[in-house]
């Protein structure tokens, strides 16, 4: 979906050609003399429309307008949850055949951060997944019109959510795809077609150069399974190379069985959905490619599958990680974090000003968060300050989660120097205090987005998250909105 801002005023809206004219109409809207205030006024007067956020009028369009088809949709104080709510109510609306051009316009001068949810709003609901579909009809709207009182004002805000539109769609179409169809291998060719983009390198390590690296934990989970694993390196150069990095590690297990500590099978589909950190960090680099900022990202990517054949793990096997800790598996179904620590250890080799990790990690996480909030593991309470702030921006919450060290306890052995798993009770926080063990001094932050990262039921499917958050954590770490050239998403937009 491609996205335009414009100046509109409501009596220009009026003569603003598409098949759909979205008026998002706040409380205490003071109509004017045009044909959409009047419109307004007398809805209101009539009792057909309320302002609260969501819900709305459709009409056909009156004569003297150039749109075929109106809504008057209400957004309750126009702040962006506000807004966001509102747009999630048009969902069906927006995937109508007939319509393939539309205009968002703000009845009145929009809050900071309204336009940014408006856009990312409209393109998460014109998403369709099509990969694996063989007669899968591509959605008809492909482009929509941002209509405010003054696009210079907010143009850096769209062109950020224009952006961050394109990376959550490429973490969501990846997490989407069955594990047929996104094994190890063809990961590293989409982190490859990424490299494609200005600014952006990939390299890729097979068995051999992960076995020389010494990656024990790594190798252990894969040895089950026949597809080969790939660790992904990723780079974005915007700034200096005196500039320390900030690096991302996503969980890229494939598909996960449990292997020999074996997953029911009720909704073990939905394992495909285990590389949603991997996901994540290449939504961010795709995202990246387009705004283009001044700071330095490395993405790591391990990715394998969690399978349960006669070379397995087995419960109770002890593997020497990259730090050379060695660790004993009591659990096989706790794979994310020994695929991660390894990834961990070598990220040490950059240096990084901040290390995070994204993980659809425990079951745990969901139960204490359910699927609003990612949980959030970190170090620095800098770090935790300016993820949580970002995730507040970006409509991408986040919970910090405490990570006292009483909790490593339950993750001693008496055969190895930690044991993979402690009990039941605070899981989600012994499997941070697990990977802590390998981040050494580096600022580090854990996002457990085990409850975030998909849906079940009849909304199956990939949300993207946390893109958004990391996004807007590393455009503040390179003092964004600014950027170093025009970007790719401002050059689509057209402040008239």
């Amino acid at each position: 979906m491609n996205f335009e801002l414009k100046t509109l005023s409501l009596s220009a809206a009026v003569s603003h050609k598409c098949d759909l004219l979205i008026l998002l109409v706040p409380e205490g809207f003071k109509p004017q003399g045009d044909a959409l205030s009047v419109l307004v006024a007398t809805a209101l007067k009539q009792g057909d429309l309320e302002l609260k956020p969501g819900k709305h009028l459709a009409l056909y369009a009156p004569a003297e307008m150039a749109a075929r088809r109106l809504v008057l949709l209400g957004c309750g104080k126009g702040d962006p949850h506000a807004v966001r709510q509102a747009v999630q109510a048009l969902g069906a609306t927006l995937k109508t055949r007939a319509i393939k051009r539309a205009a968002l316009v703000f009845a009145t001068d929009c809050e900071a951060g309204s336009v940014g949810a408006a856009v990312r709003t409209m393109a998460e609901a014109g998403y369709v997944y099509t990969a694996t579909k063989s007669k899968a009809e591509m959605p008809a709207l492909s482009r929509v019109t941002v209509g405010v009182s003054d696009a210079g004002a907010v143009q850096p805000e769209f062109a950020t959510a224009a952006a961050l539109a394109v990376g959550v769609e490429y973490a969501r179409e990846w997490a989407n795809r069955p594990a047929n169809h996104a094994t190890p291998t063809l990961i590293g060719e989409a982190a490859k077609a990424l490299g494609k983009h200005a600014g952006i390198q990939c390299k890729l390590h097979g068995p051999a150069q992960v076995a020389k690296l010494g990656m024990g934990a790594f190798l252990a989970v894969a040895q089950g399974s026949d597809q080969p694993l790939r660790l992904i390196e990723l780079r974005y150069d915007g700034a200096a190379r005196s500039q320390a990095p900030v690096v991302l590690v996503g969980k890229g297990i494939t598909f996960d069985t449990g292997g020999i500590s074996l997953k029911p099978a009720a909704e073990m589909d939905e394992m495909k959905f285990d590389m949603g950190g991997a996901a994540s960090v290449l939504g961010v680099f795709r995202a990246l490619a387009e705004l283009k900022p001044a700071i330095n990202v490395v993405g790591l990517i391990p990715a394998c599958e969690n399978m349960p054949d006669g070379k397995a793990i087995k419960p109770g096997d002890v593997v020497t990680s990259m730090s050379g800790q060695t660790i004993e598996i009591l659990n096989t179904d706790a794979e994310g974090r020994l695929v991660l620590c390894d990834a961990l250890t070598y990220a040490a080799r950059f240096k990084p000003a901040a290390l995070i990790d994204i993980a659809t990690l425990t079951g745990a996480c969901v139960v204490a968060l359910g699927g609003l909030r990612s949980g959030l593991f970190a170090s620095s309470d800098e770090l935790a300050a300016r993820l949580a702030a970002a995730g507040d921006a970006a409509l991408d919450p986040c919970w910090r989660m405490p990570l006292d060290d009483d909790y490593a306890e339950g993750l001693k052995s008496n055969f190895a120097d930690v044991a993979n798993v402690a009990g039941r009770a605070g899981g989600s926080i012994t499997a941070a205090k697990f990977l802590q063990r390998f981040v050494g001094d580096i600022p580090w932050a854990h996002l457990d987005i085990a409850g975030t990262a998909w849906k079940g039921g009849t909304a199956k499917g990939a949300t993207g998250r946390p893109v958004g958050l990391l996004l807007h954590y590393l455009l503040g770490m390179a003092g964004a909105p600014a950027t170093r050239r025009k970007t790719a998403a401002a050059r689509r937009a057209r402040a008239d």
